[in-house]
């Protein structure tokens, strides 16, 4: 696909893959939260009797938490009709060709497993509510680099007390509803702890794949990066189309040791009728930081903030995001920046595209503590409409507990120039095309910042949502 230059010729293979309609069951808890349900999860999973008993908590606080009363509307999403868990016929496999075909040829559309061909240093794939594979290079795990389904981790001798001392301590269940629901019924994920001193040069990989009908995906994401440390990780998102609604409420926790570092990359390519709920934050120590960037597309409504807290002297955070909203859509997205300690820095960068009615909002809020004297924030948001139809609103929040700090913000909202198009125009460019080089041009700064194979998947998503197919 690197190779292709025109809208007409993008292989559209993988992405019409993500509306296909699959209507197959395999074992599947009923639909709805109850006490039975949680039970019924805990008993499949083999929970120890700590978690078993956390995820009952959770669900107490699921019910008496209200839902926001702020952002797009979730009232389509009910609970009662989706199944929070769907556990395939296979289970988990450190070889590709011992994975059900059926699978198999699901994942392999989506890159799997040619990912492992590219410079990766592990991948994982994650299948309704279960990890189907998982895999990690010898030399990586040769130099400490655990890289560990989530229960896996959880009921290992060895991490599992690692497990147990972090898990939801960053995200904590009394947050919001949809951090009590994920208490109570995630499933699935990667656990990740990257050694002092080890610098991965090659990337770790999650795909999620959410493919029941009317179901819901809790995956938890927990990483550890040691003092010194660096590592890539990056998350791949997608589910096919269907009449009712499904639910993504996974979530990701790191936590960034004394003079480490952690990008955290993720494309989210969702169908329209998901509500994708999900939370991630980052705690991150003295001299250590954490890069996110995120490329959110498709999704009937997101809400999608993550936070960075900044706890250690020196501490630094930078999100870089892009969201394009289409008809039907409704994407309320942004990140949070959270200066506890002294001479922390903190950068959020965000576009957002929207066409045929579509509503894109960028949310943020920075929060400078007394104690965050010399501390700098500095936040751009740009919005590109591309017609009359669409909508796009800026919501900034700002909470500054000291004057010795150095805040800036900017947002910027507009339309693609018709002199611009009149001029690639005249140059021999279809209207067509020239709309899309434009939108191209707008989210390269975004784009940079993945790895090849990322960047042109992205910008081939945008071609096809400036087609309307998505």
């Amino acid at each position: 696909m690197a190779g292709k230059d025109t809208i007409a010729d993008i292989d559209r293979s993988i992405y019409d893959f993500r509306y296909e309609e699959t209507d197959k069951e395999f074992y599947r808890i009923e639909d709805g939260l109850t006490k039975e349900i949680i039970e019924k999860i805990s008993d499949e999973k083999g929970d120890p009797q700590w978690m078993r008993d956390f995820r009952l908590k959770c669900l107490d606080l699921y019910h008496q938490i209200p839902k926001p009363k702020w952002g797009p509307s979730i009232d389509g999403l009910d609970m009662d009709h989706i199944s929070t868990y769907v556990r395939p016929k296979t289970g988990m496999s450190g070889k590709w060709e011992d994975v059900p075909q059926e699978i198999k040829d699901t994942f392999e559309k989506l890159g799997i497993p040619q990912a492992e061909r590219k410079s990766l240093a592990g991948v994982g794939a994650q299948y309704d509510s279960e990890l189907v594979y998982h895999n990690v290079q010898t030399s990586v795990a040769k130099e400490g680099v655990v890289y560990l389904g989530f229960e896996e981790a959880l009921k290992s001798e060895e991490w599992g007390p690692m497990v147990q001392e972090y898990f939801m301590t960053l995200i904590k269940p009394q947050d919001h509803k949809f951090a009590a629901l994920h208490g109570a019924v995630w499933s699935g994920g990667s656990f990740v702890y990257v050694p002092k001193g080890v610098k991965l040069s090659f990337p770790l990989q999650s795909y999620f794949r959410l493919n029941a009908k009317g179901a819901g995906q809790f995956e938890h994401t927990l990483i550890i990066v040691d003092e010194g440390a660096d590592l890539h990780f990056i998350e791949g998102c997608s589910a096919p189309k269907y009449n009712e609604a499904n639910l993504h409420a996974g979530a990701v926790e790191i936590f960034i040791k004394k003079n480490a570092h952690c990008r955290y990359s993720t494309i989210e390519n969702w169908s329209k009728n998901m509500y994708n709920l999900n939370t991630k934050r980052a705690k991150v120590e003295e001299n250590a930081s954490i890069e996110w960037v995120s490329g959110s597309f498709g999704s009937h409504v997101s809400y999608l903030y993550p936070e960075s807290d900044l706890v250690g002297r020196n501490a630094k955070a930078d999100f870089t995001g892009i969201t394009f909203a289409g008809s039907d859509q409704q994407l309320d997205t942004g990140a949070k920046m959270v200066h506890l300690a002294p001479n922390t820095s903190s950068l959020i960068s965000t576009k957002s595209i929207s066409k045929s009615g579509g509503l894109s909002i960028y949310r943020s809020a920075v929060y400078i503590a007394p104690e965050a004297r010399g501390s700098k924030s500095s936040i751009s948001c740009e919005s590109l409409m591309l017609d009359s139809e669409s909508r796009s609103d800026t919501v900034p929040a700002m909470e500054i507990l000291t004057d010795d700090c150095d805040i800036g913000h900017e947002a910027k909202i507009g339309k693609i120039s018709g002199d611009t198009i009149f001029y690639l125009m005249s140059r021999g460019l279809s209207e067509e095309n020239a709309r899309s080089m434009v939108v191209s041009g707008f989210a390269s700064p975004v784009s940079k910042q993945l790895p090849l194979e990322y960047a042109v998947e992205m910008n081939n998503l945008i071609k096809l949502e400036m087609r309307g197919n998505m």
